[in-house]
């Protein structure tokens, strides 16, 4: 029959797709970054707007020189409204869209595109900056103060003068720190919404944030501050769960989280960063690879191949 298209089982059928689910991950995101807004000022937009735009452009750029078509699919959107999200409410615009423009170039593009790159291009975008511009991406302003009168983070009171931030400041965003990282109640609004939509696996943010949780309080540390400081959050639901860069298997994404988990509690107790989350999801996505060798989903129908050590065994 002509148009036939034969294909083995299992055979489903749903009406989710790439750009659904994209644009899903952006109404998630919603929350805080309107957080983001509210306690940072309007200027906060213009840094939105110039990564996503820059974003897009260099993601257009790239798809033309490598012979492909560009596709609005959301990708690249949620890529410059993410690493917005991880700057400074005062980083200058330029530093942000060149941010956002190397993140899909050499993170995205450069590893043939949507599907194929092996980092969250987000966290790429954001370590280059830190790199590249270490003062002024720790540079931080107080909540309602919208001048240029700089303070230090909770995770930067805690590693230097092992001060801790209210609890209740921390869950609700009134601190300083990253656009959309400070209040966990927002983001964590948005990481339900997408574990009820099951478009995230909820095991990749419980063992990443559980992980950190646990190891803190075995070391006599505050595991609720830890928990809600920092970018934790931000990281545990939309970060450490894209598709493209964590494990496939639920195993897999156990193993994922609990070893973002201990290299953030490393970071945080013994390196020379009060943070460590962006470098965890970044070294946890160079073992996905790995990970997904060791821990592969079983194949319907196919049972395991009994190996015979002696003739008595048959």
């Amino acid at each position: 029959m002509p148009g036939l298209i034969v294909s083995p089982a299992p055979h489903i059928r749903s009406d989710v797709s790439i750009e659904k689910i994209m644009y899903s991950v952006i109404i998630a995101l919603i929350p805080a970054t309107a957080c983001g807004v509210y306690f940072f000022g309007a200027h906060v937009i213009s840094i939105i707007v110039a990564c996503i735009l820059s974003a897009l452009c260099a993601e257009y750029v790239a798809l033309r020189l490598m012979g492909k078509q560009f596709v609005m699919d959301g990708s690249a959107i949620i890529t410059g409204l993410l690493l917005a999200l991880c700057l400074p409410p005062r980083i200058p615009l330029w530093m942000a869209a060149l941010g956002a423009a190397f993140a899909i170039a050499f993170a995205k593009c450069a590893f043939g595109g949507l599907g194929h790159n092996i980092f969250n291009p987000a966290l790429v975008g954001r370590i280059f900056l830190l790199a590249s511009w270490p003062v002024a991406m720790t540079t931080w302003i107080m909540p309602f103060t919208y001048d240029a009168v700089t303070t230090a983070t909770p995770l930067d009171l805690w590693k230097m003068q092992q001060i801790a931030t209210p609890h209740l400041n921390l869950a609700l965003g009134n601190v300083s720190g990253c656009i959309g990282e400070t209040s966990a109640v927002a983001i964590l609004i948005g990481g339900v919404f997408l574990i009820a939509k099951r478009y995230i696996d909820w095991r990749t943010p419980l063992s990443y944030i559980a992980t950190v949780g646990i190891l803190m309080l075995l070391l006599g540390q505050d595991p609720v501050f830890h928990i809600l400081a920092g970018g934790l959050f931000l990281g545990a639901f939309f970060m450490a769960t894209d598709y493209v860069t964590t494990p496939i298997t639920r195993e897999g994404r156990i193993i994922f989280g609990i070893g973002a988990g201990l290299i953030v509690v490393v970071i945080r107790l013994i390196g020379g960063y009060p943070e460590g989350v962006a470098f965890s999801i970044l070294l946890m996505n160079a073992f996905t690879p790995l990970i997904d060798r060791h821990v592969k989903p079983r194949v319907y129908g196919v049972k395991r191949k009994k190996i015979f050590t002696s003739p008595g065994d048959k």
